[in-house]
């Protein structure tokens, strides 16, 4: 993965704008939490191969970290705290934010195709 480019990662979003994508969205701060706080809460959310349509396709960030929404016919999704980013054939994005220690807090995948199971 590489640091995100804005442009790129715009461009590259633009191309699933009213196509029907998989979106893999994840958060979570683990054991990282409570294993070195014991009053740490651990928290995430995992959606994996929702199919959707979106219509908007908007990043925004401060040269640190980014936020990716997509815009559906019911609302958003967003994914924030995102820095890095691969793209994975022309079919495929995948997004991530990683903590100073390059731990994994958050994970944005779209692409044409579901992910294997």
């Amino acid at each position: 993965m590489k640091p995100i480019e804005i442009d790129k990662v715009q461009q590259l979003l633009d191309t699933f704008i009213s196509k029907e994508v998989y979106v893999h969205l994840e958060t979570t701060n683990g054991a990282y939490a409570s294993h070195f706080n014991d009053k740490a809460y651990n928290v995430g959310a995992y959606i994996r191969n929702a199919k959707v349509n979106f219509s908007q396709a908007k990043i925004i960030g401060n040269g640190k970290t980014y936020r990716v929404g997509l815009k559906t016919e019911m609302g958003w999704i967003y994914a924030e705290g995102l820095t890095d980013w691969t793209l994975h054939d022309e079919s495929q994005v995948l997004l991530a934010g990683h903590d100073r220690e390059g731990r994994l807090m958050v994970a944005l995948h779209v692409s044409e195709t579901p992910l294997g199971n």
